[in-house]
């Protein structure tokens, strides 16, 4: 039985959802795609239990009055019967109620609505582009993705029992009241316009701290993971006291909106202990003053002083659930300006995947400055023919790097186009474009996953035989079967841990290398790619890089001239610009700056311009 209502709402729709409204409510709306019938049923069975448990005080006026007329030892009349059986009925009918509500909110909606938001909210986080995750903590990215999905689920929940469920409930108090005499649901009236006050002034003072609090907590959960990814930085420089200090500030920050959040709660609370107490003396004494009058029975007595009673308690589990639910809609809100960010780079409306016939890659004028800040590219063009492999040489800041996060789409031109066998890589799709294109950086960050994992990334249909192939054609194999962890798993199986700590900087290279391999795409990016590995491995990779670029077009970056000496062109940036290019004879013949750059470095130093 749990499991048919479990499967009612499918946590991990295949289809892409599209990009949340920046609203509130909107926003709300839109996370409700696929569960909506589900949170209406909800409403509308806590809206019946509630109404049921109104009517459990007029089943307790109707027991009062009845044990007044009937003595002991006495048969039950018709009309006693009658009232007994109505509420052994309603009793019984409470369970099926019961358990409907229950199991539409906790088998239907509390895992499997959150737990969708995630799915949406990772899938439209891992769509978007470079230079979001380059402003943003990734614990920060990460708290806001977990814990707006699970706000959203409070805020919904608590809607439907506080805001609905509870309103009923209180009307049907006001109306069961009435039917005992009309004057008795005037303490309750009362009660509610003030109790509406009070909310009307704590609940946004709430959701404003609310909101300031959950900025708070996550820009500390960001800063504290930051300091556990880059704990080796922090050790290196002895920074721990450091860190500690930077996380302490976010900590200060959080709980100084924590103090005020709790100030208003304790002004909260004393305020609606007031008006309880204020609502058990005039009601239960008015009802009193009635019955001493003879205007109403025992039975209303007792009924209205037990539902003044149950709201004193109600009130204040209501005054907590409504700190709660603006806590959460201050969570939801912090996680709406993050969650909501449109990508940068897009796919265009009618984006076609990329056909790599030949290979040749084009750059035709193209301008591109980061955020307005400094002119990168200046009207570069160059052509890169079918197989060509040429390699880029100019001093940090010359704008190779940029050249290939642009071939890679990771950040669009400002003006110009760059073209791959004649077509415009703004018209076709980003996934085919980077199919299309293998890469080994610096910089190699591993998945913490295996090793056979992390080298399928390349092509996940690979068997453990074409992936053991590509490890060997990377000279990885001998170490990688040397390896184990704490988990019991050896060899291919190792997990490298976060970023692929456990690994040194040539292993983690190595392991890069054997992926770009396995992937085997027509365009090969190289930049630094034999950086990071000792001479003698570097010699026996290069005969392997050498084999797998035989029919790629190739472009690399080397900053060690003499790893791209024998391309068939070299192309030396500066600013922007090309200023040279042809072989590495021809450049040398020139006696530019590749050639003064050339005698520099076979001189057994970098030149001063390399530095700057």
């Amino acid at each position: 039985m749990f499991r048919r209502f479990e499967n009612q709402l499918n946590p991990f729709p295949p289809e892409n959802a599209p990009l949340p409204p920046k609203g509130f409510f909107a926003f709300l709306w839109f996370c409700t795609r696929g569960s909506r019938r589900y949170i209406a049923a909800l409403a509308v069975l806590s809206a019946a239990v509630s109404i049921y448990e109104a009517w459990l005080f007029a089943f307790l006026g109707q027991i009062v009055d009845l044990l007044g007329v009937w003595h002991a030892g006495q048969p039950a009349s018709a009309h006693e019967r009658q009232v007994l059986w109505g509420i052994g009925l309603v009793l019984l009918a409470s369970i099926v109620l019961v358990g409907l509500r229950t199991m539409v909110q906790h088998q239907i909606l509390a895992i499997n609505l959150p737990l969708r938001l995630r799915w949406d909210f990772h899938r439209m986080m891992l769509r978007q582009s470079l230079s979001f995750f380059s402003d943003e903590f990734a614990g920060r990215v990460t708290t806001k993705v977990m814990q707006t999905a699970l706000a959203v689920r409070e805020v919904l929940l608590t809607f439907c029992e506080i805001v609905l469920g509870i309103a009923v409930y209180f009307f049907a108090i006001v109306a069961l009241a009435g039917g005992f005499d009309l004057r008795l649901m005037l303490p309750f009236i009362a009660w509610m316009a003030l109790y509406g006050l009070i909310m009307m002034y704590f609940v946004p003072r709430l959701g404003k701290v609310g909101k300031e609090q959950a900025h708070a907590r996550s820009s500390m959960t960001g800063r504290v993971t930051d300091a556990y990814t880059n704990i080796t930085t922090v050790k290196l420089f002895s920074h721990t006291n450091r860190e500690a200090r930077f996380a302490r500030a976010a900590m200060e920050d959080f709980k100084e909106t924590g103090y005020r959040q709790m100030r208003l709660v304790s002004q909260f609370e004393i305020f609606n202990q007031v008006l309880a107490t204020a609502l058990i003396f005039s009601a239960g004494g008015y009802a009193l003053w009635l019955w001493h009058g003879n205007e109403i029975g025992t039975g209303a007595v007792a009924a209205v002083s037990a539902m003044a009673l149950r709201v004193n308690g109600m009130s204040h589990w209501i005054m907590w659930q409504m700190t709660s639910l603006f806590e959460n809609i201050g969570t939801v809100q912090d996680g709406i300006g993050t969650l909501t960010h449109p990508p940068k780079v897009q796919d265009a409306p009618d984006a076609a995947p990329l056909h790599v016939t030949r290979g040749k890659v084009e750059f035709d004028n193209v301008f591109f400055n980061y955020n307005n800040e400094r002119q990168v590219l200046d009207g570069l063009s160059l052509t890169v023919r079918p197989g060509e492999k040429i390699g880029l040489v100019g001093r940090s800041g010359a704008g190779k790097s940029t050249l290939i996060n642009l071939l890679l789409r990771f950040y669009d031109v400002d003006r110009g186009a760059i073209r791959i066998d004649g077509q415009d890589i703004s018209r076709v799709t980003q996934d085919s474009l980077r199919g299309a294109i293998g890469m080994v950086t610096q910089d190699t960050s591993l998945l913490h996953r295996s090793i056979c994992d992390n080298i399928a990334y390349g092509r996940p249909d690979a068997d453990r035989a074409e992936i053991q192939a590509a490890a060997a054609r990377a000279q990885a194999d001998e170490f990688i079967q040397q390896l184990s962890d704490n988990h019991g798993n050896r060899g291919y199986d190792t997990l490298v841990g976060e970023r692929g700590v456990k690994l040194s900087g040539g292993q983690r290279q190595r392991i890069a290398i054997a992926r770009v391999m396995l992937k085997n795409a027509p365009i090969l990016l190289l930049d630094e790619a034999t950086s990071a590995l000792d001479s003698e491995v570097e010699a026996a990779i290069q005969e392997s890089l050498d084999e797998v670029m035989e029919g790629k077009t190739v472009i690399a970056i080397a900053h060690r001239l003499s790893t791209i000496a024998a391309m068939d062109r070299l192309i030396v940036m500066d600013e922007g610009r090309i200023i040279e290019q042809g072989s590495h004879a021809e450049l040398l013949e020139l006696g530019g700056v590749y050639a003064r750059l050339w005698r520099h470095q076979s001189g057994g130093f970098l030149a001063e311009e390399l530095m700057q």
